[in-house]
């Protein structure tokens, strides 16, 4: 196996760079040519001994390079067609407030409290579920969720200086 990782690599270091620029040229897209290339090498290197046994490897390489790569233009020229056919998706309804807020104030979180929340109370899992899912027992995860809620507390108030009434949906204990 040594010898034959030792040959790809050799094969490669002394074939991928001239490959590259080949389908470069032929796709106009050093990205694109990078991937076609990246994939016909992982490719190879999965029929190694079939390749090699054939004879020379480069020129396999290099077709399912080209190949790799004219497939991505039937794929974003498809692409292309299906939107003038059909027009630009629907637009995508605004982010409501309410959810903004929610997403930020959990962000603020440390890490153990954001999941315990979101695991008991947008998942609705009982207590033992998330302790077991998280590993902690089920006093740390009570703990998480008390110290969660009273953090969540005045970042979801509808009233800022904390007196108002609470968002629907987020309890308060």
């Amino acid at each position: 196996m040594t010898d034959a990782r030792e040959e790809f690599e050799t094969f490669y270091q002394a074939t991928a760079a001239r490959l590259v620029a080949a389908v470069y040229a032929v796709t106009g897209d050093l990205g694109e040519a990078e991937d076609a290339v990246q994939e016909a090498y992982a490719r190879a290197w999965q029929r190694w001994a079939t390749l090699t046994a054939d004879g020379d490897p480069a020129p396999w390489v290099r077709t399912v390079a080209l190949r790799l790569a004219v497939s991505s233009w039937r794929k974003a020229r498809n692409r292309l067609r299906a939107h003038s056919r059909h027009g630009p998706p629907p637009d995508v309804s605004a982010i409501a407030p309410d959810h903004v807020a929610l997403v930020a104030a959990l962000r603020a979180l440390p890490t153990d409290q954001r999941t315990a929340v979101v695991l008991h109370h947008l998942l609705d899992l009982p207590v033992a579920q998330v302790a077991h899912e998280t590993g902690a027992s089920d006093a740390a995860v009570r703990t998480r969720l008390s110290r969660a809620r009273k953090a969540l507390r005045p970042e979801l108030a509808d009233d800022p200086d904390g007196g108002g009434r609470r968002r629907k949906g987020v309890r308060a204990r």
